[in-house]
């Protein structure tokens, strides 16, 4: 398993526009209509990385969670299909619905969106304001395969809870690790 940590793109970063299809619906969908009154998580997963795997339910429970308090949530699957056909919009869809996840997950097929938002590994978070301005970008929490910590998605939903409640972010950010993207 290699270990290939997130970016740690810079802070105050615009979120870049995107036009993906979404597997679960069969929708293309832009960032605008993800986007919620008070800001927009990007996570960039896929179905076959075991540090996914790890932090899956609880990112399908985040989804539940925080579903109508005005962040839109979006996942996105980057991993080039044609070396990993388990990450293309099928067995995308298939994790959809067999892990419950109640949020848009969309296919980059041309891996643009990936290197537009500077995504490095899965999975890697990027939570923007209202203004479409970056204030989290790091791990969900501490936990990964075999380490023995429970997953509890403490520091993303931190993150989460400072923007619904209209404070700033904590600026101690962690990055997430992960298997790389797998690009083409």
């Amino acid at each position: 398993m290699a270990l290939t940590p997130s970016t740690m793109t810079e802070l105050g970063s615009l979120a870049p526009d995107f036009e993906l299809l979404d597997v679960t619906s069969g929708r293309t969908l832009r960032r605008d209509a993800v986007t919620g009154e008070k800001g927009l998580l990007v996570m960039f997963i896929c179905r076959h990385c075991p540090f996914v795997k790890h932090v899956q339910v609880e990112l399908a429970k985040l989804g539940r969670d925080y579903a109508g308090r005005g962040i839109g949530i979006v996942a996105i699957t980057s991993n080039d299909a044609v070396q990993y056909p388990e990450d293309g919009p099928e067995g995308s869809k298939e994790q959809a619905r067999q892990v419950g996840f109640t949020f848009p997950y969309l296919y980059d097929e041309t891996q643009a969106v990936a290197k537009a938002y500077d995504a490095a590994c899965t999975p890697d978070f990027f939570l923007y304001g209202a203004d479409q301005r970056l204030v989290y970008r790091g791990q969900l929490d501490d936990s990964r395969p075999e380490n023995g910590k429970p997953v509890t998605g403490r520091d993303l939903r931190a993150a989460l809870d400072a923007v619904l409640a209209g404070r700033a972010v904590a600026a101690d950010q962690k990055p997430s690790i992960g298997c790389n993207i797998k690009w083409r």
